[in-house]
């Protein structure tokens, strides 16, 4: 059985796409129900004198601040119900630098209502060179950019904070560059921050299993004659499915070390052709099983729905691990829980993968690692036969 959804999970993202037309007409509609905002923000004198000076201490006032408008795509009613929002919860103290918050907004825009990211800002070389005292009154912004539901827009919030760091690099602060440099790169948020998934898993389609067989195993990847574009995606691609945060950190490390090392093992992908070609890739029957969820998702092209795939995808190898990690405990003192391994490792269909990974993680422990030797060679004598 292939792998779903929770329920209602999969009719929740699909909702979120704007239009929610069939298929083919949701594309369109999609990239030109998208929107920016981006506003100058400053304190005034008065404002940031309040509290102890210490960072975030202090919560302002609805007169203690001004928006500036700068760039926006929304229409003039619209932008100025956003203006309101962003004024609401700068009020309330719920800006942070840099780290930006998903919510969802009724705006008088065709879909009404929209997944909205927010974040405050700094410029890049103000942060770096300014001192408490010239900070004080420094310029900031609020960028906002909507589109989606906030359950779709949530998944990728860490994606958007990246971004973040982009234009905090990008913005002029005399604003010389606003119209060159900024707005573009505000306009194309959408395609840069969230479509990379959508993209990888349509290049790849039916060897996308290799691909997640390579994140989940840390295998160096190598990428051929590809675009700038192509290569940027296939690399985001591979860290969204990686396991990295989610298992041990030292784990993590001594997985990329010992894949490295071998590296007659890296995966080589040639992108001169229309589709990828992969030398030395590997796979198994988990990957293959979330490779057909991918591909089945790929008709509503809704890069919402392939990230929450994704999600799931990772969520259910943790699981695998720590249920692996139980069956090792057990094994330890008992000879029928080792034989319980087996059979796990047998079925679970990436025993591959985590046999290298609880390797990793119990190398300094004499009995699991015992324990991990007998399973390999059980594993090796089962590949044979």
């Amino acid at each position: 059985m292939l792998p779903a959804l929770p329920d209602g999970d999969e009719r929740e993202l699909e909702s979120s796409e704007e239009g929610g037309g069939a298929g083919e007409e949701r594309r369109p509609e999609r990239h030109g129900s998208t929107y920016h905002g981006l506003y100058g923000y400053r304190r005034s004198a008065q404002g940031a004198a309040g509290g102890d000076g210490g960072a975030g201490a202090h919560t302002p006032s609805t007169e203690d601040f001004s928006l500036t408008l700068l760039d926006t795509n929304l229409p003039a009613e619209a932008e100025t119900e956003l203006r309101g929002f962003i004024a609401k919860r700068l009020t309330k103290g719920a800006l942070f630098e840099g780290m930006g918050s998903v919510a969802s907004v009724g705006l008088s825009i065709p879909e009404s209502k929209v997944g909205c990211y927010y974040c405050r800002f700094q410029q890049e070389n103000l942060l770096e060179m300014g001192t408490l005292e010239s900070d004080t009154n420094a310029p900031e912004y609020v960028v906002c950019f909507l589109g989606g539901s906030e359950k779709g827009l949530e998944l990728f919030r860490l994606e958007l904070d990246k971004y973040i760091q982009s234009l905090k690099i990008n913005l002029d602060l005399e604003q010389k560059n606003l119209e060159s440099c900024v707005s573009p790169y505000l306009r194309s948020w959408f395609e840069d921050a969230i479509c990379p998934i959508q993209r990888v898993v349509q290049l790849f389609q039916d060897k996308l299993a290799s691909l997640l067989h390579a994140a989940l195993s840390y295998t160096p990847v190598e990428v051929k004659n590809a675009d700038e574009r192509t290569e940027k995606d296939i690399s985001r691609f591979l860290a969204a499915a990686s396991l990295q945060g989610l298992v041990q950190e030292g784990t993590m490390t001594s997985l990329c070390i010992a894949m490295t090392e071998e590296q007659h093992k890296s995966l080589v992908i040639d992108c001169s052709a229309a589709q990828p070609q992969l030398h030395n890739a590997g796979s198994n029957r988990f990957c293959e099983d979330w490779m057909q969820a991918f591909v089945n998702g790929a008709e509503g092209g809704n890069p919402f729905l392939f990230r929450q795939i994704l999600e799931n995808f990772k969520l259910k190898a943790i699981q695998d691990i720590n249920n692996l990690k139980r069956f090792i405990r057990q094994a330890e003192m008992n000879h029928y829980a080792l034989f319980k391994c087996y059979l796990f490792l047998k079925n679970c269909g990436s025993g591959d993968i985590l046999l290298k990974i609880v390797k990793v993680e119990h190398a300094e422990m004499p009995e699991a690692r015992n324990v991990v030797t007998v399973l390999e060679e059980f594993m090796r004598e089962t590949a044979v036969a």
